[in-house]
């Protein structure tokens, strides 16, 4: 059994595969004995595997680090500089990759920022868009504006906002959702093409694009699949 770490840039999340899944875990319920590999995918700050990478350590387990490459298999990444694309969009891209083998996808990944990427059936990374996340619009706006506010009660909605937070809100909202119905317009208008999202606002914003599915753990999932596809 191997540990799936996904390290974030505001929290760290592990999972234990389960055959076709991935179950989440905590750090003190970690089955140690029964661990072949510590599998980890980091953007977010070192130190929040220390206490993890300490326990494998002492449990004489290993740690892999996922790492993006050009290609993967059939699968091809779009940045010609590929070291500089995200782990987790690799990852992200990956797990779309083998969960919808044959299918155009957009995966849209939403927490601190906002990722849009385009993946052909053909196994083609196409690139994306980074935007920020529904929380860093709506505190960037107000930030550098004077009479411009929001509030933490106000939720993301889609019609026209009746007071300024929730002009702010709804803004953002429907900024981050044109980004991916312009994706789908642009990439795949013919052929057509699910629509992925994942991250802490994904389930929200899933709400409003027809037919898109939220995956919970799709960065996870990537690290399960980039590890069984190495070599």
């Amino acid at each position: 059994m191997n540990l799936y770490v996904d390290v974030g840039n505001t929290a760290l999340k592990m999972a234990l595969d389960k055959g076709d899944s991935v179950e989440s875990v905590s750090l003190s319920a970690i089955p140690w004995a029964q661990i072949k590999a510590v599998v980890v995918g980091q953007v977010g700050k070192r130190e929040l595997l220390s206490d993890l990478i300490n326990a494998a350590k002492t449990h004489n387990v290993g740690v892999v680090e996922a790492n993006v490459s050009p290609t993967l298999k059939q699968l091809k990444c779009g940045y010609a500089l590929y070291q500089n694309l995200g782990i987790d969009r690799w990852l992200a891209v990956i797990a779309c990759h083998y969960l919808y083998l044959n299918e155009n996808v957009i995966i849209v990944d939403s927490g601190t920022a906002t990722t849009v990427d385009g993946l052909t059936a053909a196994g083609q990374h196409l690139g994306g868009w980074i935007i920020p996340g529904l929380d860093m619009m709506s505190d960037s706006l107000t930030r550098h504006t004077q009479k411009v506010f929001s509030d933490l009660e106000s939720p993301f909605a889609m019609e026209f906002g009746v007071n300024t937070p929730n002009a702010v809100k709804n803004g953002s909202l429907v900024s981050t959702l044109g980004c991916v119905v312009l994706a789908k317009s642009q990439y795949f208008q013919k052929e057509g093409c699910k629509v992925v999202f994942t991250g802490g606002y994904g389930a929200l914003l899933q709400k409003h694009i027809e037919d898109a599915i939220f995956v919970k753990d799709l960065v996870l999932l990537g690290l399960k699949y980039w590890h069984q596809n190495q070599g």
